[in-house]
């Protein structure tokens, strides 16, 4: 099953596994949300838009619910 970073709760880890290059802005790839790298959900806000991540333990970013459909990932098992 494919998941996306808009279907994660907060508190959820992941690795990103691929992105669409065509539709993530050159902004958040300059900020780390390349393959292999992890992140965290943060905060979602009330109507979940936006999503507020981390990034690589570094990087803190707030995106848009439809980038977030076009960033794949794989669930870290909760401990």
């Amino acid at each position: 099953m494919r998941t996306t970073v808009d279907l994660l709760q907060i508190g959820d880890k992941a690795t990103i596994t691929n992105v669409d290059l065509d539709k993530i802005p050159l902004k958040l790839l300059e900020m780390g949300c390349l393959p292999n790298n992890d992140l965290e959900i943060i905060q979602i806000a009330p109507f979940g838009d936006p999503i507020y991540l981390n990034v690589n333990n570094g990087s803190h970013l707030a995106i848009r619910i439809e980038t977030a459909r076009e960033i794949e990932v794989e669930l870290h098992e909760k401990q």
